[in-house]
Order: C-alpha cells, then sequence, then structure tokens
C-alpha cells in the first residue's frame, strides 16, 4: 500500500470547483485511490459526492492511498496537485 500525506493547498478547501478538479485528475491516473483526513474514514478520489462529505478544508492535511501497480506515479500527481492548489488539471 503506497500512501502520501499532503497538506491542501485549496484555501476554500476540496469544495466545488477544487473538488471537480481533483476528482477528474484522481479518475485519469487509471488506478484506485482513496483520500482520507488525519484518523478518519477513507474515501474514493474519484468520487465527487465522497470528496465533498470528506469535508477537507484548506491547510489540513489529508492521506492519499492506492494498493494497485503504479500507485507511487498516480499519488505522486495527485500529491502535487493538492498541494499547490491548482484551479485547473495541469497539462501532461
Amino acid at each position: 500500500m503506497a500512501e502520501r500525506r499532503v497538506t491542501i493547498g485549496w484555501p476554500e478547501g476540496l469544495h466545488a470547483r477544487p473538488a471537480s478538479v481533483f476528482v477528474r485528475a484522481a479518475a485519469a491516473v487509471g488506478v484506485p485511490v482513496t483520500i482520507a483526513k488525519a484518523g478518519g474514514a477513507p474515501v474514493n478520489a474519484a468520487s465527487m459526492l465522497g470528496l465533498l462529505a470528506l469535508g477537507a478544508e484548506g491547510g489540513e492535511e489529508v492521506v492519499l492511498s492506492c494498493d494497485a501497480p503504479g500507485a507511487d506515479a498516480a499519488l505522486e500527481r495527485l500529491a502535487k496537485l493538492v498541494e499547490q492548489g491548482l484551479d485547473e488539471l495541469p497539462v501532461a
């Protein structure tokens, strides 16, 4: 199981627009990824409803996890997105 702890770079947290950016990126990595708040239950990172229910705020630490081939690359891409607080998906 690969994990990355990251701090959310979006000031408003993973809500609305940033959440939709993150969900699209999580779906695009091609492996199942979960996201959780410290000590909380993980949710599917590619699920808009799951991500909004997570209620992760800006500056809060979250844990990205994946247990599949290619996990490290997938988590690295998503971790950068979360930390940088991008408003759009980066061009690959």
